[in-house]
């Protein structure tokens, strides 16, 4: 059951883009999910793919470097949903170390099959464990953007990556198989029903609800949820941007598919994760009494949300320190500041 059918949004498509103009300065001005029709279809992989999978897997085969990949298997009962098991507390997946060839010789019997366990490579470096492809497979990232970032492979048959965000943007390529995007601005987090920080299925916290058959009484808040949501349904050569935070689930609807994506930051390169900022927000401030809350929430609105340039700009110019724009000198400075105070 797809209880966003009728509910969603389609996500905007524009067709007749070559693929050597990618209008990448827009994407990132818009800030909104696009579908741009076709970008890869010239790709040998996406042509390999509408041959057969077992075409597709020969070519993947032909650039497999032998280094172990992290394979993921669940029971046919799973569903393809790499989720939690009952208690929450664990995962209902189990993973191990094997070249990828391995795992496309344990599919290969099981394509089409309805009683086949749920096979899952995510989010594998290309350029280490399958050099070369690239030369033959790849978008024309010459922008400087993308001088800082990392094209990965997924491969699996029909999987569900459980509704999470990203800290980066996203250029996403279905090559083989189709694909189903459900995206949510940053905004439905509360709607969403984030689980544990840890562990997670793949890395990152993941939405609570079952997509397939949400339980509304223990998750009110997704209806709110969905009527925000934007569907990207994607056929081999098409490409998908969203940007970071965006919140995403991601199905995986033919017997045997692969996905090719590229995340890059528009931000400096020494800014730390705010996740960190996160983990120690949660150590110094959440149970604070709720009006020295209020009082932190109005100093981080002036030191952090609020204009960049205002908490320095009545100040001399030397006595600005970290409230002047940072660079990678004034960045090593706060972190030994950080580091020094965290491990007095």
């Amino acid at each position: 059951m797809n209880v966003l059918a009728g509910v969603a949004s389609a996500v905007r498509t524009v067709e007749g883009i070559a693929p050597d103009a990618i209008p990448f300065d827009q994407l990132i001005a818009d800030q909104s999910p696009v579908i741009l029709k076709g970008i890869a279809a010239d790709w040998p992989l996406v042509r390999a793919g509408l041959q057969s999978a077992d075409a597709a897997m020969d070519l993947l085969q032909r650039f497999d470097a032998g280094r172990p990949v992290v394979t993921f298997t669940g029971a046919p009962d799973i569903q393809g949903r790499f989720f939690y098991d009952d208690a929450g507390t664990g995962l209902n997946f189990g993973s191990r170390r094997e070249p990828l060839t391995a795992l496309l010789d344990a599919m290969r019997p099981r394509i089409g099959d309805a009683a086949a366990p749920s096979f899952y490579v995510g989010s594998t470096d290309l350029d280490q464990y399958l050099p070369g492809f690239r030369a033959e497979n790849d978008l024309k990232l010459d922008h400087p953007m993308f001088e800082q970032h990392l094209a990965s492979i997924w491969i699996g048959n029909r999987t569900i990556a459980t509704c999470h965000y990203d800290m980066s943007h996203n250029l996403a390529v279905c090559a083989v198989g189709r694909r189903r995007f459900t995206l949510f601005p940053p905004d439905q987090i509360a709607n969403l029903y984030p689980g544990p920080l840890e562990p997670t299925p793949g890395g990152q916290v993941v939405s609570m609800v079952d997509f397939g058959d949400p339980d509304f009484d223990r998750h009110p808040g997704f209806r709110a949820a969905m009527a925000t949501a934007q569907v990207a349904e994607l056929a081999p050569g098409d490409l998908l941007f969203y940007p970071a935070m965006w919140w995403h689930h991601v199905e995986a609807l033919a017997p045997f598919n692969v996905l090719v994506n590229y995340w890059w930051n528009t931000s400096p390169a020494w800014l730390d994760t705010p996740q960190i900022t996160l983990l120690h927000a949660l150590l110094s401030l959440r149970d604070r009494p709720a009006p020295e809350k209020d009082a932190w929430r109005a100093l981080f609105d002036y030191y952090v949300f609020g204009e960049a340039e205002r908490p320095a700009a009545h100040l001399p110019e030397a006595a600005r320190g970290p409230l002047a724009p940072i660079d990678a000198i004034q960045a090593r400075r706060l972190r030994a500041q950080l580091l020094h105070r965290l491990n007095r």
